[in-house]
């Protein structure tokens, strides 16, 4: 009975440490919309919390994703046009077929990504960090005179 006791005081600690921003970010509407129906033009999801998410075929034209935490987040055949990404971690995400023209990647972190097949047209690429990030038949170039 009393270990019964303290394992449900236990579970009941752990759960009230959670977070309080993670959370709210989670359940934002904002959010919400962007994993529910995978349209959110224009939407501000700054500092957003998408880490992980499944979000392939996403609408996310002209939307607002400075801070945002994109990591490991599935990408393939998103609509990134004229998105703000500004200082958005996107380390281990995976972009194939991305439509990046236009976006701000300003100090964006594409770490260990994979970035194939995307557009970058008229992309601001200033200070983003690729360090160990796979390009493949994406017009970035890396180093070089």
């Amino acid at each position: 009975m009393r270990i019964k006791f303290l394992t449900a005081v236990a579970l009941l600690s752990t759960i009230s440490l959670t977070a309080p921003g993670s959370v709210k970010a989670e359940n934002s509407p904002q959010v919400r919309r962007v994993i529910e129906t995978k349209e959110c033009f224009g939407c501000d999801l700054r500092n957003a919390n998408l880490k992980g998410a499944h979000l392939i075929g996403v609408d996310l034209r002209n939307a607002n994703l400075q801070g945002a935490n994109l990591e490991g987040a599935n990408l393939e055949g998103a609509d990134l046009t004229g998105a703000n990404l500004d200082s958005a971690n996107l380390t281990r995400a995976f972009l194939n077929s991305v439509s990046l023209d236009n976006a701000n990647l300003t100090n964006a972190n594409l770490s260990k990504a994979h970035l194939y097949s995307s557009d970058v047209n008229g992309a601001t690429l200033v200070g983003i960090n690729l360090s160990g990030t796979d390009v493949f038949d994406t017009n970035i170039s890396v180093g070089g005179e």
